[in-house]
């Protein structure tokens, strides 16, 4: 700031006023710099606007919701649009209060900033703008202007929320943003409904008691099985519909949600497969589409079947969906086809120069599994009951395409 400080707020952002050696100015905080600091933008006014400033804290306020759209249009370094600013200065500041609502009306301004302030949310909407200021403060609770723009994004999605739907919302923690990862906080919710709240989460909770997401590795290190998911939330959801048939499907959403991301969360604190594997005693190679290579040997720390599956989910991606398990001393291993939900198994022909090589449909990931598990521990002739081994290629496509068609349909 250069100028000498004439006026201020105990709030520091809301517009000040200063003097400079060519009169008075109002300096404005908005937006931020191409390195996120706040940028400072002033523009002239005159001994009437400052005496408004000072004495009318509601004008101030709507000036200052005014004022920050053209802040925000500046962008990180471009001019704030002086001409317009100063076109605000007489119409809020010295009109009737009629003709402030009417300019108003069509002009940008933020509202989030005057229910901060405390405006009458019932008078604000009723475009009684300055009325709704009568008790203003110049303190501001930025938590009061969340939940009314979350209001406002429901009341445009045609929602309503009933005291118990808005309860089960503060309680999941999704009640000012539907994507934030759902938790448990009773103290949010208030006394009377926290008993009914709960009821609703136990019926989820029995729904989900048998049920588990496992983690997938082919979706990386921190990544779930989608169809475990999806059969989680519907069986959930169906219970929560039968037995509270009142909830509003945000307060449904938001319940199936915190079952599903509990169980993620638990899922990611076990082993890639849960099962139990006989260690083996042969050497196998790992290796993903990218020609990367990593070998297990026994003895290692890790089991072969969490070893590979680790390797999984390190290495995958969308440009890398095919890994091998292979026992080199034999000439045999199988190849997963994550793009293709297949499977090819592949063996030396004996005394010959090539391979056998027999493809499969995979049905979902715990198929993979078992598919890997059987291989690590009882080798080729172990999958033998575990898909309709195909040899020829065109046909196994054929089938392929017909399973993917029927899942489509």
């Amino acid at each position: 700031m250069s100028g000498a400080l004439v006026f201020k707020r105990e709030n520091g952002w809301l517009p000040k006023v200063i003097r400079e050696a060519e009169g008075l100015r109002l300096e404005v905080v908005g937006g931020a710099d191409a390195l996120h600091d706040p940028r400072r933008f002033s523009v002239p006014i005159r001994e009437e606007h400052l005496a408004v400033i000072r004495a009318d804290l509601a004008r101030h306020l709507i000036l200052s919701s005014a004022v920050g759209p053209l802040c925000h249009a500046a962008g990180i370094r471009g001019p704030l649009d002086e001409a317009a600013a100063v076109a605000l200065l007489d119409p809020i500041l010295l009109a009737r209060p009629d003709e402030v609502d009417a300019f108003l009306r069509r002009t940008k301004w933020e509202r989030a900033l005057l229910v901060a302030h405390g405006a009458d949310i019932e008078l604000l909407e009723d475009g009684r703008v300055l009325a709704s200021l009568s008790a203003a403060t110049e303190s501001s609770n930025w938590q009061r202007a969340q939940t009314y723009e979350a209001d406002q994004r429901r009341a445009r999605r045609g929602v309503t929320l009933s005291p118990l739907d808005a309860a089960i919302l503060k309680f999941t923690g999704q009640y000012l943003h539907g994507s934030t990862i759902p938790r448990r906080d009773p103290r949010a919710v208030e006394p009377a409904l926290l008993p009914v709240v709960l009821r609703v989460v136990a019926t989820a909770e029995r729904a989900c008691a048998d049920m588990n997401i496992a983690r997938d590795p082919r979706r990386g290190k921190l990544g779930t099985d989608k169809r475990d998911w999806k059969r989680m939330e519907a069986a959930a959801e169906a219970a929560l519909r039968g037995e509270h048939p009142e909830l509003a499907d945000d307060a449904v959403r938001t319940v199936t949600f915190l079952m599903c991301s509990e169980a993620a969360a638990r899922a990611r604190k076990q082993p890639f497969d849960v099962e139990v594997v006989p260690p083996g005693e042969r050497e196998l190679t790992f290796t993903d589409d990218k020609e990367v290579e990593r070998r297990w040997r026994p003895g290692d720390e890790r089991g072969a079947v969490e070893s590979f599956w680790a390797f999984v989910a390190e290495r995958a991606g969308s440009r890398n969906e095919v890994f091998t398990l292979e026992d080199e001393d034999p000439g045999e291993g199988i190849q997963l086809h994550f793009y293709a939900d297949s499977i090819a198994r592949i063996a030396t022909v004996p005394q010959g120069d090539g391979y056998r090589v027999e493809y499969g449909l995979i049905d979902d990931l715990a198929h993979y599994r078992a598919m890997v598990r059987a291989y690590v521990a009882g080798g080729f002739g172990a999958l033998d009951e575990l898909a309709g081994w195909m040899s020829d290629h065109a046909a196994f496509e054929d089938a392929r395409r017909r399973r993917d068609g029927s899942r489509r349909g």
